[in-house]
């Protein structure tokens, strides 16, 4: 752990005072810190980033701080979106309060990054349009971030650009919940997790796992068998991929799949959501716990337990998450984390 930070009980996360998600996650009890108060503390919070590619901006950010909060570490958030895509479903008005481009930030050092999905992965990935500028923002995450988390198309994107492998059209639309296990024994990203634990899924295309199999340099951490691999990370865990939707709240799915109802496309229920296979029933939320574990370890321990002190000495620092926890003799060695 560094040196340099005090120790304290609760370390909210910092985000601007009249954000949306404030006012959501109070009334979930999550601990929100004002900016005046975090401006009194002698602490350097983590310094997290979040780029956020979904079309409904307010309740994705919310999904993310919900779970980003729920730590014992302070951290604190930039929001960015693309500067090259034109948003149809957040208000401008919300984007130029809370939101900085690529541009604003390219200049900052991050311990960690968030990629969030998109509704674009029938399209092939050049023919995003801002591909390019993701392209960019990607790179530059090599050596401006300590550790970047991949979500649902944007694990496929990253996995894509970084290491070639492509995707694959599914036959049918993946949406539900579904049964993962650990494949690898000790990932520090699923300490402490269940034997089996649940996932949501909503997708139309999956990474192609041939090439995954042939190309080195990555770890699959967790798998189910109907949903396919779920978690890869690199050997150093600066670069993590999820396939699934773990921020997801209790009525995602059931948005979506009204969503689809309306506009014609005669979707299947989501698997294992409702209560039954019953839409009329509420689902009940079996993923949460996953969520918040899952968030809070890679925080622990791909982000504040390796990140230096100085966010200038981030691209030089070359240690291994696995070679530091062997070190510290939290784990029986480098292959096992």
């Amino acid at each position: 752990m560094r040196a340099r930070l005090k120790a304290r009980p609760t370390m909210p996360i910092k985000i601007p005072d009249s954000l949306p998600a404030v006012r959501v996650l109070n009334s979930e009890n999550i601990f929100v810190m004002t900016e005046q108060r975090a401006s009194t503390q002698d602490i350097r919070p983590l310094k997290l980033v979040l780029l956020n590619l979904m079309p409904d901006k307010i309740t994705t950010e919310t999904q993310f701080a919900r779970l980003l909060g729920d730590t014992p570490l302070q951290v604190e958030l930039d929001l960015i979106h693309m500067r090259s895509h034109k948003s149809r479903h957040t208000p401008e008005s919300h984007l130029s309060s809370f939101y900085k481009s690529f541009e604003d930030i390219r200049d900052n050092r991050y311990d960690g990054m968030v990629i969030t999905g998109a509704p674009v992965e029938k399209l092939e990935f050049e023919a995003v349009d801002y591909w390019n500028e993701l392209v960019e923002i990607m790179d530059w995450s090599k050596s401006s971030v300590f550790s970047t988390l991949h979500v649902c198309w944007a694990a496929q994107a990253g996995l894509y650009h970084h290491f070639g492998i492509g995707k694959r059209l599914l036959p049918e639309k993946l949406s539900g919940i579904y049964q993962h296990r650990v494949t690898r024994a000790g990932s520090m990203l699923f300490r402490g997790a269940d034997d089996v634990f649940d996932v949501p899924h909503s997708r139309h295309t999956a990474i192609d796992e041939e090439a995954l199999g042939r190309t080195p340099g990555l770890r699959v951490l967790a798998a189910s068998d109907k949903a396919g691999v779920y978690a890869l990370s690199t050997e150093r865990g600066r670069q993590i991929f999820l396939t699934g939707h773990p921020e997801y709240d209790a009525l995602t799915l059931d948005r979506e799949y009204r969503r689809d109802l309306a506009a014609g496309l005669n979707p299947r229920v989501p698997e294992n959501y409702y209560p039954d296979n019953d839409p009329s029933r509420p689902p009940v939320v079996r993923w949460r716990s996953h969520a918040h574990l899952l968030y809070a370890n890679w925080l622990n321990f791909f982000v504040y337990q390796e990140t230096p002190f100085d966010l200038n000495l981030v691209s030089e620092r070359v240690e291994t998450t696995s070679e530091a926890l062997s070190r510290r003799g939290q784990c029986a060695g480098a292959a096992a984390c």
